[in-house]
């Protein structure tokens, strides 16, 4: 398939919007110990959950969150090695699990801002682009097509490039696009929003910012027989 992309903006970010509601402040000031979160207004939320946080050495208030988010998919000994880890390194870029790399983004930078520090600074960056098929069609843009759309207007030296050139040519499956792109959205008449890791993708890793491209989908050989 044929496309026509114009990247119109990318903005760098420390913090998703949305990436915590009260219910979730709530539900973690009842699991630090803070008693009368219900009596709490909803802009002191917040606050409180970081001054509860702060009763807690930082490897354990880690474990707390971890055990909150990704209790379902982690083991309580993988939880208690992450807490230690967090400590050091950008474990939201270099966990094996690239499917927990956005919730492991959102609780580390809970803790940053919860510490004053303590925890590696994460950035995420929000690419606003344009993406247009053949013949003006209207088809909806997935995360793997718009990654590979994208990596056309890359460098050779950007990671998506260097590490995935298979699944980005369309030579193997690409599952890990789901893991990569963290939130897609259509906006209308062909503008879409990217939220993705600066791991993978930043604004000096773009050498074109309109340009043609061909993506090519891959086809499963025990499919086609």
């Amino acid at each position: 398939m044929k496309y026509f992309v114009k990247i119109n903006d990318v903005k760098s970010t420390g913090e998703l919007e949305g990436a915590w509601n009260n219910d979730d402040y709530k539900e973690l000031l009842i699991r630090f110990e803070y008693p009368d979160s219900d009596q709490l207004k909803p802009a002191e939320l917040e606050e409180y959950l970081f001054m509860a946080i702060s009763d807690f050495e930082p490897n354990e208030a880690a474990a707390i969150l971890l055990d909150y988010k990704l209790s379902d998919v982690l083991a309580e000994g993988q939880i208690d090695n992450l807490s230690h880890e967090m400590l050091r390194v950008k474990v939201f870029e270099n966990y094996s699990e690239i499917d927990l790399h956005h919730d492991l983004f959102n609780i580390n930078q809970l803790l940053y801002k919860a510490y004053n520090g303590k925890f590696p600074q994460g950035k995420v960056n929000i690419i606003q682009f344009e993406i247009t098929g053949q013949n003006n069609d209207p088809e909806e843009i997935t995360k793997e097509t718009a990654l590979k759309a994208l990596s056309y207007g890359l460098s050779e030296s950007n990671l998506l490039n260097r590490l995935l050139g298979d699944q980005l040519e369309g030579r193997t499956s690409f599952p890990e696009a789901d893991g990569i792109v963290w939130d897609l959205q259509n906006k209308g008449d062909h503008v879409y929003s990217m939220t993705i890791s600066e791991k993978w993708l930043s604004k000096n890793d773009f050498t074109k910012t309109e340009y043609e491209c061909t993506v090519q989908p891959f086809v499963d050989p025990d499919e086609e027989e």
